[in-house]
């Protein structure tokens, strides 16, 4: 049985805990590093002057606030509740990921990092690495699967451009799973010089809660675009999961908010009981890249590989943050299948003009089941996280045209 929390918003604890998930589950090498970081993050936090660069950054570099978007012909196509996007898409390098990464580098900076290296799965988080690397001309290495690579290719040439190492990863599955295990390695085998930037709110204590706090501006600046717009918060928040970096950042300040209901959209893959990425729907609880959450595994506690159209979410677990709310009961965490997701993807671009990622998608197609069942004042807010451009060549292929 859990007890309800006077507030969702105050995890992790002092070992990093969220309930009995997070922590810090990291060889010997890196315990130093990872102490010496949660130093750093808390000194930052407690500086006026390194939030003020961050918020210099997000306005002019990124572009920030992202619009919050009244989607009038999906209202209208749905017929229920009034659907709105919060386009983060619209950022600079194409999705939510820049948000993260500037606190990140700037924290390197404060730390006196001269190295920095990534993972990525879609590409867009070692994008966002590498541009904001070559910003402050720092050296960066980002570690991509194989078969990512292949089916990523622009945000690849992307990286390379901004003058990026991008280094594939040949192992397992060869998708980000296995990417993030090589970062893991060069890590401990490089401590004294490099910053591991994580993409999403996972891995060890303080990570999940540092990108969730740099993430936050998403839900922060919705409350106060939606209290403008509509003199009221929203009735619901819908956002796509992989790790969970976007979603948690639309979710967090809504956390206290009750009456919000508030939906987590997982990658079903080929189905539930075929191949999938829903590591809370179909998982179970274990430890992974530094932190316990729940983990895509077999009988025998061995991980599993994640499906999905999307490279961004084919990801074998979640962040523990999202597996606490999880059991909490505060956030409804649902499926999306590849087919829905690409249904909702063709369904946007025609309706709105709007291309979006393929991540996105999966929680524009529960969008597609929930707002009809909603009353015309129902306000419901999609985070639209990331731009499709880097998945035309997936889809194209897909619906068997050659481009």
């Amino acid at each position: 049985m859990t007890t309800e929390p006077n507030s969702y918003r105050t995890g992790p604890d002092e070992k990093g805990l969220f309930g009995i998930y997070g922590g810090r589950f990291v060889a010997e090498t890196l315990m130093p590093l990872i102490l010496q970081l949660e130093q750093a993050y808390k000194a930052a936090k407690a500086d006026r002057s390194f939030q003020d660069e961050l918020d210099y950054l997000l306005e002019h570099y990124v572009g920030r606030p992202s619009p919050l978007y009244f989607a009038k012909r999906l209202t209208e196509h749905l017929g229920g509740a009034k659907v709105y996007f919060k386009r983060d898409e619209l950022n600079h390098t194409g999705a939510h990921k820049i948000n993260n990464v500037l606190g990140q580098i700037l924290l390197a900076r404060r730390m006196g990092k001269k190295r920095i290296i990534a993972e990525t799965g879609a590409g867009q988080h070692g994008v966002a690495t590498a541009t904001a690397c070559a910003l402050f001309g720092l050296k960066c290495v980002v570690y991509m699967g194989e078969v990512d690579i292949e089916r990523q290719k622009p945000n690849v040439f992307r990286m390379k451009l901004l003058g990026a190492e991008v280094v594939p990863a040949k192992s397992g599955s060869r998708t980000l799973k296995d990417a993030l295990n090589e970062a893991l390695r060069d890590w401990v085998a490089n401590v004294e010089d490099t910053f591991y930037c994580i993409g999403t709110v996972a891995g060890p204590h303080p990570y999940p809660e540092m990108v969730r706090d740099f993430q936050c501006v998403i839900g922060n600046e919705t409350r106060h675009q939606m209290m403008r717009q509509e003199g009221r918060l929203p009735d619901s928040l819908v956002a796509a999961i992989g790790g969970g970096s976007n979603a948690m950042g639309l979710f967090h300040p809504f956390l206290d908010d009750k009456d919000v209901e508030i939906y987590g959209v997982e990658a079903a893959g080929h189905g539930l009981k075929k191949k999938h990425a829903a590591s809370i729907t179909g998982g179970k609880p274990g430890v992974l890249h530094g932190n316990r959450t729940y983990l895509l595994m077999d009988e025998d506690g061995q991980i599993t590989e994640g499906h999905s159209i999307s490279a961004g979410l084919d990801y074998p677990g979640i962040g523990p943050e999202h597996a606490w709310l999880h059991d909490m009961k505060r956030v409804n965490y649902v499926s999306a299948t590849d087919k829905e997701a690409l249904a909702a993807f063709q369904l946007c671009c025609k309706l709105e003009g709007i291309i979006p990622a393929l991540e996105p998608s999966h929680a524009l197609a529960h969008v597609m089941k929930l707002a009809p069942q909603k009353p015309k004042d129902h306000l419901m807010v999609m985070n639209l996280c990331g731009r499709g451009d880097k998945d035309i060549f997936t889809v194209a292929d897909i619906l068997g045209v050659k481009l």
